[in-house]
């Protein structure tokens, strides 16, 4: 795959702030990564998107954009990740029209209907745990949420994120979620590629058979 679009979504899903942190990944052999990029020039978050999807066609990773939708357009990209502001403000048409997939968070029933409507290609939930990355204002949702998540989406991937750690992993897949999005647990670490490559391991057990999207 490599060199080429990627498509569909990997059970583990590692969520990086640069494209440093794309280069230490995804050679390990992650499947699908999103580069939020954060307090940058335009011409920095062009450079950071074009040397990431470089480097993830090179290993055949999925490379998703978090909220620059305009700039990953420009470069090329096949993913966008939207959250529910960004979303409010975005050209969900000329998203498609350049043949993007796209990703919607949600915290909320009525996010989740604002998602919905836009005709998402994946839904990500959260906070399911309590995180330190960052204050939310919404409570963590738990296990419950999830199955309640999936049973009103059907057959569209739903990503779980917030406070997930390799031991919690197997309940968030059971109740539900389609892939884990994962920041803190390895950002953290004192051997961050140690630590994704646990989570490679696990997720060997939880890959199907086919990609997770479905258009």
């Amino acid at each position: 795959m490599s060199g080429t679009r990627c498509g569909g979504l990997d059970v583990f899903y590692p969520i990086v702030p640069d494209t440093s942190w794309v280069g230490r990944l995804a050679p390990l052999g992650v499947r699908t990564l999103q580069l939020r990029i954060k307090a940058a020039t335009a011409a920095e978050v062009r450079r950071q998107i074009a040397e990431s999807l470089t480097v993830t066609r090179r290993y055949g990773c999925q490379l998703i954009i978090n909220d620059f939708w305009r700039e990953a357009i420009e470069a090329g990209a096949d993913y966008v990740h939207l959250g529910q502001e960004d979303l409010a403000g975005a050209d969900v048409a000329a998203i498609k029209s350049a043949g993007m997939r796209l990703g919607i968070s949600t915290h909320s029933e009525d996010e989740l209907s604002t998602a919905l409507a836009a005709g998402p290609d994946y839904v990500a939930l959260g906070p399911i745990y309590e995180t330190k990355l960052k204050a939310m204002k919404w409570a963590p949702q738990g296990l419950t949420r999830i199955n309640a998540w999936k049973a009103r989406i059907g057959l569209l991937p739903l990503v779980a994120i917030g406070g997930i750690t390799p031991e919690r992993a197997d309940g968030v897949v059971a109740a539900g979620a389609d892939s884990v999005a994962v920041i803190t647990d390895f950002m953290t670490a004192q051997h961050p590629e140690r630590r994704v490559e646990t989570w490679l391991d696990w997720a060997k057990a939880h890959r199907p058979s086919e990609p997770r999207y479905v258009r």
